[in-house]
């Protein structure tokens, strides 16, 4: 199934409760294309412990805004709706999953 694609109009309600990643990205950048099958890969293990999720910048321009989007793939962790952590560049897979279930065992 893979990660889903979030819009200004699903963003809340889908990060409000429970552990969230968002992979905010773009097609034409070169680390995003890296990064994407990553986090798709992250959403079929990690299945309903967590809502693995993306952003596509071009798109979704009021949304990166939002969150002091400069540089990406910008992945932002959230907890219960909470900002928890904000990392930036290719994330590979293990610290990803070790940081989201950290926050879902916490």
């Amino acid at each position: 199934m893979g990660a889903v694609a979030l819009t200004k109009e699903t963003f809340q309600s889908t990060i409000q409760s429970g552990v969230s990643l968002v992979d905010f990205w773009a097609p034409w950048c070169g680390p995003c294309q890296i990064q994407l099958p990553i986090v798709h890969e992250l959403a079929d293990e990690i299945n309903d412990q967590a809502t693995i999720a993306t952003v596509n910048v071009d798109e979704q321009g009021e949304l990166a805004s939002q969150f002091g989007i400069r540089s990406i793939p910008a992945l932002l962790l959230f907890k219960d709706g909470k900002l928890v952590e904000q990392m930036v560049g290719i994330n590979h897979k293990p610290i990803l999953k070790r940081k989201i279930l950290s926050q879902v065992n916490s």
